[in-house]
């Protein structure tokens, strides 16, 4: 039976702020992003897909481990969809914009429902640049 191919998804790029990444700081896997609601509280707002080397190589030179005080602490992230294994995550300070390409749909909590492309570091945006969380105005 010939494999039937689906249209891609709609996608677009976005910003986020770094908030977490898996694995460890020293070797980070996938990044866990953030945006800041209309209250000021740091809201996860999905994962990102295994980095690539040059942004491995970027995020070493950037992110420092957060203290207590990071909105995420205590909280545990799932592994993988439907699994109830917890990441393994190291919280860091949530300074560093991330331009990212998304998949548009999101759950009913207002997250990516798709792993994110990290597409690169944005340093010319500051963590008040990034759209607030939940905003589904923002241009594709």
């Amino acid at each position: 039976m010939p494999r039937v191919r689906r249209p891609p998804r709609p996608a677009s790029t976005s910003d986020a702020l770094i908030g977490a990444v898996s694995r460890s700081l020293t070797d980070p896997a996938t990044a866990l992003l953030g945006r800041y609601d209309q209250a000021g509280r740091l809201r996860y707002a999905g994962r990102s897909t295994v980095l690539s080397r040059p942004l491995t190589a970027a995020l070493l030179a950037r992110l420092s481990p957060a203290g207590e005080e990071h909105p995420w602490t205590g909280r545990t992230f799932s592994a993988a969809w439907g699994l109830k294994e917890a990441l393994t995550v190291v919280l860091v300070v949530p300074e560093f914009v991330a331009e990212v390409r998304a998949d548009v749909s999101r759950d009913g909590a207002g997250r990516w429902r798709q792993p994110v492309k990290l597409v690169r570091l944005r340093d010319d945006l500051a963590p008040a640049d990034v759209p607030l969380f939940g905003d589904t105005t923002e241009a594709g």
